[in-house]
């Protein structure tokens, strides 16, 4: 680990340039979830508590460098300083803060209403370091994004990583930079397409790779299954075998669902019936693979039991439409069980639908770690450099 924390750093008496992801969802103008807010309480209390001031960069939504009223973060202020028990003064340029009250938590407005803010310009990251002797990137989730408020002014003061931050890079470290062995990933969800890098890169680092959802329906498809109405990607079936080939050269154990739920509808409550799948499956044109059965499900639970740390990304069903929640379900709950019990040491997810997938399993609050960074999480898995990441491992100070 090559980057600094907030305990390396002697933040009493310094202005702190803290860059956050405050871009919560909102409706009708208001807030409809605090979590973003939430998180990076303990960055900026911990920096007030030791006597430095925040300086808070964050973005809003996607105003592609032109002052949107609508995405100001005037609509967040509120929220912000209920939360922090503090006054937060919106300053609109980083030259106003010359003028803003000593005593206030600074936010400047949206980084992006800068056009130089997405370009990463150096002139505007420089403007931005103006208004602080130490940078803090509390924001992984934009961490792979070399923005100017990312990237650019991490190069131009003394950086670190905040709280959130922290505890993000530790356990994604854990999961996959330097895990306890044996390691495994669950990875489900609709396209190979959108995963192929994420799939070549844990074939190359685990022992064993669980495929489920609409992926798997691809990679059997490619194995020569007919699967009538099923979510699959028949252009993508060279690219599964071909990542078959890959996993088996390195010695990492692929676990495709051997039976699943096949219906001819996606409704709650459809009728459905189990099937074996095979290469040799045959399915009617009107039937659809939603859920892995009983058989997969023993066989996934079976092999999570002997892992030491595990990576989750995807469900293995149509988990939103009941039955086929079960397989995501009963996976879920029993990696859950071995985190509660100790045999698994590490067991980190992210992803939106996994999070949500975790959440409906009744077995998130088990996972060492849940990462709500979506793309970055996504693409730290893939084996990428993080420009955020990579700009706090160059030591100016």
């Amino acid at each position: 680990m090559g980057w600094k924390s907030l305990d390396d750093m002697d933040v009493r008496g310094k202005r702190v340039l803290v860059r956050v992801d405050i871009n919560v969802p909102m409706e009708a103008g208001h807030i409809t979830d605090t979590t973003r807010i939430d998180k990076i309480l303990p960055t900026l209390n911990d920096i007030l508590t030791r006597g430095g001031r925040p300086i808070i960069l964050a973005h809003f939504g996607r105003p592609k460098g032109k002052v949107v009223p609508a995405l100001s973060l005037k609509h967040v202020l509120p929220a912000l300083q209920s939360k922090l028990h503090r006054s937060v003064e919106l300053i609109a340029t980083p030259e106003a803060a010359e003028h803003a009250s000593d005593e206030n938590v600074l936010l400047l407005e949206n980084t992006r209403f800068h056009p130089g803010e997405e370009t990463n310009d150096l002139a505007f990251a420089k403007q931005l370091a103006t208004l602080g002797e130490i940078y803090c990137n509390d924001a992984f989730s934009a961490a792979h994004r070399a923005h100017a408020s990312t990237e650019g002014v991490a190069r131009l003061l003394p950086a670190c990583a905040g709280r959130q931050m922290e505890a993000e890079l530790r356990a994604l470290e854990a999961a996959l930079s330097d895990p306890t062995r044996p390691v495994g990933a669950v990875v489900g969800g609709a396209k190979v397409s959108t995963k192929i890098a994420l799939l070549t890169n844990l074939v190359q680092r685990l022992d064993l790779l669980v495929i489920g959802g609409g992926m798997a329906n691809t990679f059997l498809g490619a194995q020569g299954a007919q699967l009538g109405r099923s979510l699959q990607e028949t252009d993508q079936h060279d690219m599964a075998r071909q990542i078959l080939q890959q996993a088996k050269q390195s010695g990492c154990r692929v676990l495709l669902p051997i039976d699943g739920a096949v219906a001819t509808e996606l409704v709650s409550g459809a009728a459905h019936e189990l099937v074996p799948l095979t290469d040799h499956t045959l399915l009617a044109k009107d039937q659809m693979v939603l859920d892995a059965g009983p058989e997969t499900i023993d066989h996934v639970t079976s092999a999570l039991r002997g892992l030491k740390t595990l990576i989750w990304n995807g469900p293995l069903g149509a988990f939103e439409t009941a039955p086929f929640d079960r397989a995501t379900t009963a996976c879920a709950r029993e990696a859950a069980y071995l985190t509660r019990i100790g045999v698994l040491e590490t067991c980190v997810a992210g992803g939106g639908d996994t999070i949500a997938a975790l959440h409906h399993a009744e077995a998130a609050e088990h996972f060492t770690y849940l990462s709500t960074a979506g793309g970055a999480f996504l693409e730290w898995m893939e084996g990428k450099t993080l420009p955020g990441v990579a700009a706090l491992e160059a030591d100016i100070s």
